[in-house]
């Protein structure tokens, strides 16, 4: 899946159309079909289209007008004229508009397949350079840090995705920065002005995820005293992120599906039909394909939502960006903590390299802000980042969680809100755990999602 390209075809007679669809599907790639210029910009604006074979006699236009157009996006697919006419002319203007290359009709299959293979290589490698060029002085992009070639991929696919209205499906382990890549794509497209809205629903009772999302009428359920909007209007002409989908129940998920294919929706109670225009992006930290032999994901509403799939690489296989992130943090905490660190003693920097970081960026962010706490500079040292052998290690944690009581500061003379209290005790025990809440929710004799819930609660808090 993650190979998987994009072509769009464009070609206003049925019999050839159907002809090239038949040697396209021999590549395995996803190919799209418009026999009109209208539909052919309809495609590219809704599809991140990684190549495009345009035919340049449309019933209604000039393919070159489209080509001159291809040029102008953020990031332009390979584009492959297709033209009856023999002609250099036509040719060498294709080719100075920005064509790639051309065919002559007639061609045969494995002309034509090589020369989009290629195309499609050009494109990767054109996005790749681009975006090398642009983090090899910065190493950033969007809210991310690092340019390891993992990472090179991860923008690449964001840059080529974002200005189409196609569903991304983004898999990776928890900590992976899931959230910032669907972030990343709604602030480079041109949904960007409207709403972003990140639904958790692993966090969120399954009994109240259908009202959060599409909202519900007074008397729709025990607790529903008045009307309530979801987020279904609320991200309308925006970006919708759903976080954990396979958590959803199946029920569910056939609503949702509806609503992805359709954009009509109903809430809860009510027999009106409401309509919104809006951008999915959904993810996991599960394997999608496991997830749906296990029934746990609706196969139609993956392929549905996985127009493009982008996978975010685990932290481990990031080299020198560990680095990069952790000075990142190093100086943000100590900043926040008054603390004057001014890097990683040598010690240090090669057990954060060496470290298999399960928790991933999380992971590294609670290692760092606990040596920025608990100690003080100039250099952070391998001590102080509490790694054994290079190897973060849980039986600290999970010794120190056990007696929580006794770690705690002792209660303070002025009584505190009893949520306050909560709040710290809560905190305290996920740092205990090196970030990891569900080891913290088992010790604390929660579910992960009641804690998801209050840390939310607290967020809007303040």
């Amino acid at each position: 899946m993650p190979n998987r390209r994009t072509i769009l075809l464009v070609e206003d007679s049925p019999s050839l159309a159907q002809i090239y669809l038949t040697f396209l599907a021999k590549l395995n790639h996803r190919v799209l079909h418009a026999a009109t210029g209208a539909a052919a910009r309809q495609a590219l604006a809704e599809n991140a289209v990684d190549c495009l074979l345009l035919d340049l006699k449309l019933p209604d236009g000039d393919g070159i007008d489209i080509l001159h157009e291809t040029r102008t996006r953020p990031s332009p697919p390979a584009v492959i004229v297709v033209t009856a006419t023999a002609s250099l002319k036509t040719a060498i203007d294709a080719m100075r508009a920005g064509a790639l290359d051309f065919l002559v009709k007639p061609f045969l299959q494995e002309r034509l397949l090589t020369t989009v293979t290629n195309a499609l290589a050009h494109t990767e490698l054109r996005r790749e350079v681009t975006t090398l060029r642009r983090t090899a002085k910065e190493p950033t992009f969007a809210e991310f840090i690092g340019r390891s070639l993992p990472m090179q991929t991860v923008y690449s696919t964001i840059e080529a995705a974002a200005p189409s209205n196609a569903s991304v499906f983004i898999t990776g382990e928890s900590g992976t920065g899931k959230e910032l890549a669907a972030r990343a794509l709604h602030q480079m497209s041109p949904r960007r002005a409207n709403g972003f809205v990140a639904l958790n629903c692993a966090a969120i009772p399954r009994d109240l995820l259908e009202s959060m999302i599409f909202g519900h009428v007074k008397g729709a359920f025990t607790g529903a005293t008045s009307d309530q909007e979801g987020v279904a209007a609320q991200v309308d002409q925006g970006t919708l992120f759903l976080d954990e989908l396979g958590e959803m129940d199946p029920l569910l998920q056939s609503k949702l599906l509806r609503f992805v294919q359709t954009g009509q929706w109903q809430r809860v109670g009510d027999s009106k039909i409401r309509t919104a225009n809006i951008r999915f992006v959904a993810a996991t930290n599960r394997d999608p394909q496991q997830a749906v032999r296990e029934g746990l994901l609706r196969e139609d509403l993956f392929y549905r939502l996985a127009v493009v799939t982008l996978e975010m690489p685990p932290l481990r296989a990031r080299g020198e960006d560990i680095l990069l992130i952790a000075r990142s943090l190093l100086k943000r905490f100590a900043e926040e903590e008054g603390k004057e660190f001014a890097g990683f003693a040598a010690d240090a920097e090669t057990q954060l390299i060496a470290a298999p970081w399960p928790g991933n960026v999380r992971q590294l962010q609670n290692a760092v802000r606990n040596a920025v706490v608990l100690n003080d500079g100039p250099l952070v040292t391998a001590a102080m980042l509490r790694l054994r052998n290079g190897t973060p290690s849980p039986e600290p944690a999970r010794e120190i969680i056990n007696a929580v009581p006794v770690v705690l500061p002792p209660m303070p003379a002025a009584i505190r809100p009893l949520d306050e209290v909560e709040q710290n005790y809560i905190e305290h025990a996920i740092a205990l755990c090196a970030g990891n809440l569900q080891m913290a929710a088992r010790k604390l004799g929660l579910s992960p999602s009641t804690i998801y819930r209050k840390r939310e609660a607290w967020a809007k808090r303040g």
